[in-house]
């Protein structure tokens, strides 16, 4: 059994489909639409396997949560960058794009080498080995 894929609802659509194709190398599907539900979406997938779904349709709220807390539920995405260095020199290149970064590049309790990022719709992405 695998994980098929994860999904986040946004507001902005086509901003976070370029962001993660700019920075993680996704490869997007075609853009779905069904104009009677107002929805769109598209699925990045990635050379791992796994795939994000992106999805928008007008009515769905914000977020009540904050996002500097955790909070039940999803909170963050993994990405294996593959070693120290690479998490160290991606971590900087999202810093230097202006994305914020709320932690690490650091070594947590239970040996992860990691740091955790905010893509641009505030959604918590983790930076690991």
């Amino acid at each position: 059994m695998k994980i098929e894929h994860v999904a986040i609802w946004t507001k902005r659509l086509e901003l976070l489909k370029e962001f993660y194709i700019k920075y993680f190398d996704a490869k997007p599907s075609e853009k779905y639409h069904n104009p009677n539900k107002g929805f769109s979406s598209y699925f990045l997938s990635f050379d791992s396997g796994a795939r994000l779904e992106l999805m928008e349709m007008e009515g769905v709220p914000e977020s009540k949560d904050d996002r500097y807390d955790q909070f039940t539920g999803i909170i963050h995405i993994a990405f294996s960058l593959g070693s120290e260095s690479a998490v160290d020199e991606f971590t900087k290149r999202l810093v230097e794009d202006d994305f914020e970064k709320l932690d690490g590049p650091r070594y947590t309790g239970d040996g992860y080498y990691e740091s955790c990022i905010l893509d641009p719709d505030g959604n918590r992405l983790e930076l690991t080995v």
